[in-house]
């Protein structure tokens, strides 16, 4: 007797199908990352907690301020909530086709597997505060999650967060006792810099990103059951308290930080500790408000228009242009490149990363439409799903 062969792995879901707010939110993610990494490309000052120079002028204080408060440690999870609300979705699409678990589990397992090399590609090459390792690791380890129940799931969620406040007091504990040089991403010898690259991806990327990776990502898991984002006007009052008080909780919990990190106050360091800790975890409500934030407005708008269109592109394509924001950041500001990382500051540097994503953002809605992925988009497509 002949036995059947398993159904065929299904790819990624076609563009034209996909879901306007999960596309939209991640493009609008990439301007909050583009914020958040490009003041780490600059040299020659002393800096607080976030990075950000001790010494600029007023406008760049407020700049960091602002960016401290609603950008830094919120842009983080707010992509690790849309990554988990991902897996669940690759996974109803493989276990729709009549696969079961095990074949479903081995696709997403090396989907993860692809993005951690990805990353490592990405802080060799690039930048050191590279954050596609943390997902390859954490969807490696967790994936098991997207069949436990949602008990489970919470439950797990909020053992993380807990986890996460301890890393992040740890972390917070080496800033403020290390001397605060120049990052990998700002050092003038090209050999050293990836040395250094290399030695911050493979420190931080289990620890640091991946505990800020856990919590949001199985948040993101447990909406994505409900389908919350496929179906935000349904989920509208759930969708509006998550995006009230999880914005309340960011700006409260963000507040201390930003009166440290710009000098207005000077605590001892276990106060700035504690504050750097709170400023993290808080960072999670924020994400996921808004994520939320993001499905309000998916649900009460039309996806035809063309600023609508051009940010769900850049959405589609969100891989391609976060990659591409490192290789315009390494152009301009590295000193052995463009040099201008000792030549601006934080507020130019956050305007420079403003037209960076404006420009990936015109690139993907000129070359998404007719369902084209970006060019990592297809390479990861290709190696997770092989040929057919």
């Amino acid at each position: 007797m002949s036995i059947a062969p398993p159904p065929p792995v299904v790819g990624a879901t076609p563009i034209t199908q996909r879901a306007l707010a999960p596309d939209l939110a991640r493009g609008l993610m990439l301007l909050l990352i583009a914020l958040a990494h490009a003041h780490m490309y600059l040299s020659g000052h002393a800096t607080g907690f976030r990075g950000y120079a001790l010494d600029g002028g007023v406008l760049d204080r407020l700049v960091a301020g602002a960016q401290i408060l609603l950008v830094d440690g919120r842009a983080l999870p707010m992509f690790a909530a849309l990554f988990g609300y991902g897996l669940v979705r690759l996974a109803d699409r493989q276990l729709a086709t009549g696969r079961n678990w095990t074949q479903a589990r081995k696709v997403l397992r090396r989907r993860s597997l692809w993005l951690l090399a990805f990353g490592f590609c990405h802080a060799l090459l690039l930048f050191f505060g590279d954050i596609l390792g943390a997902y390859g690791l954490v969807g490696l380890v967790l994936v098991g999650f997207v069949r436990r129940t949602d008990r489970s799931v919470l439950r797990a969620a909020a053992v993380g967060l807990a986890l996460h406040v301890v890393v992040m007091f740890g972390f917070g504990l080496l800033t403020a006792s290390a001397p605060k040089g120049d990052t990998p991403a700002a050092m003038a010898d090209p050999i050293a810099a990836v040395v250094m690259r290399l030695i911050g991806w493979f420190g931080m990327t289990p620890t640091y990103f991946a505990a800020s990776v856990v919590p949001a990502l199985l948040f993101g898991i447990w909406a994505a059951r409900r389908r919350v984002l496929e179906d935000p006007a349904a989920h509208r009052d759930l969708l509006t308290r998550v995006a009230v008080v999880g914005t309340a909780v960011a700006v409260a919990g963000g507040a201390p930080l930003v009166l440290v990190d710009t000098g207005l106050w000077m605590p001892s360091d276990p106060v700035a500790v504690s504050a750097y800790a709170l400023h993290s975890v808080s960072g999670v409500a924020g994400g996921l408000a808004y994520a939320a934030i993001v499905g309000l407005v998916a649900g009460r708008r039309r996806g035809d228009g063309p600023v609508v269109k051009a940010l769900a592109a850049c959405g589609q394509w969100s891989l391609t242009c976060y990659l591409l924001q490192s290789v315009v950041f390494v152009a301009l500001f590295a000193p052995y490149a463009g040099g201008l990382g000792n030549r601006v500051g934080d507020a130019a540097a956050s305007g420079i990363a403003v037209l960076t994503w404006l420009s990936t953002v015109v690139l993907a809605a000129l070359l998404a439409p007719g369902g084209r992925r970006g060019p990592a988009e297809a390479a990861l497509r290709r190696l997770t799903y092989g040929r057919r």
